[in-house]
């Protein structure tokens, strides 16, 4: 009977501590904690918990609510590939081709793997995650290197990064096509350029690329929810790049007449137009009402339908994180993952005279970032610190408790973003055709490498917020002991500028 007891005792006692191990094995499948990275195209920071009063952006202001928001995020170049291949790799840009949206094919695609990760995904590949990528994420809508008309090819942009790479063209076809798309299934291309560069159409949010791009992301996370393996998901919507098309119900949220212009529909004072750079992008549509020039503005009423329709394009990509961001918590992962929202540049709202980015003002480098851990971790709602899009990489590896694969140019927020203190002054640095721009608590110098004059600029933003006034010439002082500032962290550039 003492033998039977013993013996049971025994069994129970081995099935009590089965249950602690399995216990214990669950508990360690899902230690590491996932990654949720959601870029958006030409966002700059005009969202509701940015202060702006007019545009509906409930779901990213409440995503904000609940992490923390930087109010001076700054972007290393003002465009998507380069800006994006920044981010990726955690680097200032070295090279010319570096501010280039031809940096991924150059330096990444038909390379063979290396020692050195080519990409923060990739690294995170590398220790044990599941990498899944949707939509425009580098530069290529597809992550595939093809030009706007030709067919997609198979050399990827990133090739070592992604476990698998999703992208559903529907109607459109092609990545490049979905892109540019019109809600009847034509595109800028096909149609030669001859579309207006806004549309409002009464289709449901799966009537354009960003809602397929969507229902993309959900069917992956319940993959992902079921492979019990830490996971990196980049989901890239591209609204509000231009075109700027939503379903018409994201128009109807706005009354026109109610839209503010910009407050600095001008060309700054002391400043070459040259700084201000070209609108190309915005010229390939040639059935615009107007076409904006530097030397005259459009109307305020064209104005105002421009600024509508991205409007209107902001509340339709937040609709879709939305919807995404409830898929998430109703598959019980929000608990355990760390959402990034990120707007690869700024843009210019007719502010400078200028529509579109490609400049080395405020309005091209400053945009929407947003970090959410997976708890109450956020002693600050917003953050004033200035910070730069390269601190992305050290931050979401610090949180996930991954070793950096090489020195990084960017410091991580983590202990920024539990704390809400920074005891460091802070600079951030961008780079654009022939110049390199440095922003400082106070000031943004920008020193051009070009023939015509001035090539130094300086804005004082205490006083000067909108960047209407370039200071230089009586601030020789102030540039004295800022520009070997600005020269040492960018030697590489800086002396590589009339280079590849």
């Amino acid at each position: 009977m003492v033998y039977i007891l013993k013996n049971k005792w025994i069994l129970i006692s081995l099935f009590l501590l089965g249950i602690a191990c399995q216990s214990e094995r669950q508990v360690s499948k899902f230690k590491s904690p996932n990654v949720l990275f959601i870029a958006v195209d030409d966002l700059r920071p005009e969202l509701g918990i940015y202060g702006n009063q007019v545009v509906k952006s409930p779901n990213i202001d409440q995503l904000a609510r609940e992490g923390s928001f930087f109010s001076r995020h700054y972007v290393q170049v003002p465009t998507c590939g380069a800006s994006r291949y920044s981010l990726m790799t955690g680097l200032r840009p070295r090279k010319k081709i570096h501010i280039s949206n031809r940096a991924f094919y150059s330096e990444m695609a038909n390379q063979d793997e290396k020692d050195q990760p080519e990409s923060i995904v990739h690294h995170f590949r590398r220790n044990g995650y599941t990498t899944v990528g949707i939509g425009k994420l580098s530069h290529s809508v597809d992550g595939l290197v093809y030009g706007y008309k030709e067919k997609p090819s198979d050399v990827k942009e990133m090739p070592h990064s992604w476990d698998r790479f999703i992208f559903n063209p529907g109607k459109w076809k092609t990545g490049w096509n979905s892109f540019f798309a019109y809600a009847n299934g034509e595109n800028r291309q096909s149609l030669n350029g001859l579309v207006k560069p806004y549309e409002s159409v009464n289709i449901p949010d799966n009537g354009y690329p960003d809602g397929l791009i969507l229902n993309s992301a959900v069917e992956e996370l319940k993959k992902l929810k079921a492979q019990h393996k830490p996971f990196f998901l980049g989901v890239g919507f591209f609204k509000p790049h231009l075109p700027f098309n939503a379903p018409k119900k994201y128009w109807d949220l706005y009354e026109r007449s109610s839209i503010p212009i910009a407050s600095d529909p001008f060309i700054p004072k002391n400043v070459h137009p040259k700084s201000l750079g070209k609108m190309g992008e915005f010229y390939n549509y040639k059935l615009s009402d107007e076409k904006p020039t530097l030397d005259q503005p459009v109307s305020d009423d064209y104005a105002r339908k421009l600024i509508h329709g991205y409007y209107a394009s902001i509340s339709y990509v937040d609709h879709l994180i939305g919807q995404l961001l409830k898929e998430l918590k109703a598959l019980d992962l929000d608990k355990n993952t760390l959402i990034v929202l990120w707007g690869d540049h700024g843009w210019h709202l007719g502010n400078d005279r200028k529509w579109g980015k490609h400049s080395l003002f405020e309005r091209s480098l400053k945009s929407a970032l947003i970090v959410k851990l997976p708890a109450d971790q956020h002693v600050s709602k917003e953050i004033n610190t200035i910070v730069e899009s390269v601190d992305l990489y050290p931050t979401i590896l610090d949180f996930c408790g991954i070793k950096y694969p090489y020195d990084l140019d960017g410091k991580s927020l983590l202990e920024l973003i539990r704390s809400g203190k920074s005891d460091e002054e802070t600079r951030a640095y961008s780079y654009w055709s022939d110049g390199v721009s440095m922003r400082t608590d106070k000031y943004r110098l920008t020193k051009f490498f070009r023939e015509v004059e001035p090539k130094v600029e300086l804005f004082d933003h205490l006083i000067d917020p909108e960047e209407n006034f370039n200071v230089a010439a009586d601030e020789e002082k102030i540039i004295d002991s800022l520009m070997p500032i600005l020269i040492k962290k960018t030697p590489d550039f800086y002396n590589n500028i009339n280079k590849n």
